[in-house]
């Protein structure tokens, strides 16, 4: 199948380098103290954050920082047609894990000892890029629970198809078996908190699939930097209504 057209452009229409189209919500689960839906291209998240909070279980109480939990899961109407796995499956207590470790690089967790901090991530819309979703999602909800962060964290994924390093891959990309990088980054820090490939590459072409990655993770923080902008405005003209 020819996934970049002899016109430089994808099955979606999109040239190479270009992002799917953005969009986010703060504020949407009123009973979490943070929750945000994001949404890269066809593909849904939501994430609801509740803490800081007392721990449940005691046994698992830290003296010097926080607790963070992580629960990832998809909704079953999330992949259409597709055949989903059942909750508790091996990939979603992977993608439980890395979440929790990419967003634990973020939160000043130092600064909340003997507290917990639960993230609750969804699916509702399955169309590639779910892990960075994911993500973006979760920074955002903890940025509306107001929980101190050293950085926000962005999150994107490129990947090689047709000898083309293709950014922000959608599902039928993502499917085709081709090398594919998914990068989570603290932009103003310069850190990468989350690197995962799962083929390999050459090493010149894994740094021209990275980077392209990490322009995708700076041009989404500028986004959610917007998104966090408008809606503390939103907050100060209602109390100053």
């Amino acid at each position: 199948m020819e996934y970049v057209s002899h016109d430089g452009l994808r099955i979606d229409g999109r040239r190479p380098t270009e992002m799917r189209q953005l969009r986010a919500q703060i504020g949407n689960v009123s009973k979490a103290d943070g929750s945000a839906v994001f949404e890269m291209g066809n593909t849904k998240v939501i994430a609801a954050v509740y803490g800081p909070r007392e721990v449940q279980n005691k046994s698992q109480q830290i003296s010097d920082h926080a607790l963070v939990r992580c629960e990832y899961s998809m909704a079953n109407f999330s992949t259409g047609d597709r055949m989903r796995k059942p909750k508790g499956d091996r990939r979603s207590t992977e993608i439980s894990l890395v979440i929790r470790q990419t967003m634990e690089a973020c939160i000043l967790t130092h600064l909340m000892p003997r507290s917990q901090i639960d993230i609750f991530v969804q699916v509702l819309q399955a169309d590639g890029g779910t892990r960075s979703a994911c993500i973006n999602a979760a920074t955002l909800a903890l940025a509306d629970a107001g929980i101190p962060m050293r950085d926000i964290v962005t999150s994107c994924s490129a990947g090689y198809l047709n000898s083309t390093p293709l950014l922000d891959l959608n599902y039928t990309e993502d499917s085709a078996g081709g090398p594919d990088v998914t990068v989570g980054i603290l932009p103003k820090l310069d850190q990468v908190t989350l690197l995962q490939m799962d083929a390999k590459l050459p090493v010149d072409i894994f740094e021209n699939v990275m980077q392209l990655a990490i322009e995708g993770c700076k041009a989404i923080e500028n986004y959610i930097r917007e998104v966090l902008l408008e809606n503390t405005k939103q907050l100060e003209y209602r109390r100053g209504l």
